[in-house]
């Protein structure tokens, strides 16, 4: 399948087209937050987001900064070729409880060590999340994780007819 044609970013804006394969991981600056059921189930300014070719980027938050019994171990696991073997957590927030809704690595491939103690959550299921001032949409399809924010334009791959991308 042929690659798309990239949305041209406006200023303050990045195309998910100018980033690398293999991915990239790298510092946020901004404040990152997590609601589910109603609370803030996680909230940090010590986030890092993953940056791999068509792709919004994943942000992986430290397991530490989310409140307790957020997270807990879920069945099953999915392997990356970059990141390696990763593990799949429920997410709970007040009385809501979202099943394999996150995951991390807790022992990543080298050069992704960082990603150790953190995790990802699908933006999807969650009642909101953000990135500093602005609110995440769920990266299209179900399988990719990413969050897409109006600083970033695509297009995504995760949906239709983008299998091949």
């Amino acid at each position: 399948m042929r690659r798309p044609l990239p949305v041209i970013p406006a200023p303050g804006q990045e195309s998910v087209w100018d980033y690398p394969r293999p991915p990239r991981v790298e510092p946020v600056g901004e404040r990152v937050t997590i609601r589910l059921g109603g609370v803030l189930i996680a909230d940090t300014r010590d986030a890092v987001r993953v940056l791999e070719t068509s792709h919004p980027p994943v942000y992986y938050l430290p397991i530490v900064d989310f409140v307790p019994g957020a997270l807990t171990d879920a069945p099953g696991s999915s392997f990356c070729e970059f990141k390696g073997t990763a593990r799949y957590l429920d997410v709970r927030g007040g009385d809501t409880v979202r099943e394999g809704a996150a995951w991390n690595y807790p022992d990543p491939a080298p050069g992704f060590e960082t990603l150790r103690d953190r995790v990802a959550v699908y933006a999807g299921p969650m009642d909101g999340c953000t990135v500093g001032d602005e609110v995440v949409v769920p990266q299209p399809g179900g399988f990719y994780g990413g969050w897409v924010t109006p600083s970033v334009v695509g297009p995504f791959k995760g949906g239709p007819g983008s299998l091949g991308w």
